[in-house]
């Protein structure tokens, strides 16, 4: 299972991509694999971002972390903001 501080690099990174891609397709130079794995960059985070709160939360009440799971992206796609 992944540390909290795992999952924060994990972040990290994908939020140093999504603005590389971001920043290509604001120059017009993204094509359309860029915009795919800009689309797959977002929903990872989204898997990310809902794992680490699912650890902190369990955490929170003094249970175990580790049985936090990474959600299907139908699931962490759907959450209303």
């Amino acid at each position: 299972m992944a540390s909290d501080s795992q999952i924060t690099n994990s972040i990290d990174e994908l939020v140093q991509e999504e603005h590389r891609l971001w920043d290509a397709e604001s120059r017009g130079e993204a094509g359309e694999a860029e915009r795919r794995r800009l689309a797959e960059v977002k929903v990872e985070l989204d898997r990310c971002w809902d794992l680490l709160r699912q650890r902190r939360a369990l955490e929170e009440f003094g249970m175990d972390p580790d049985a936090a799971a990474a959600r299907d992206e139908s699931v962490v796609e759907g959450y209303e903001q």
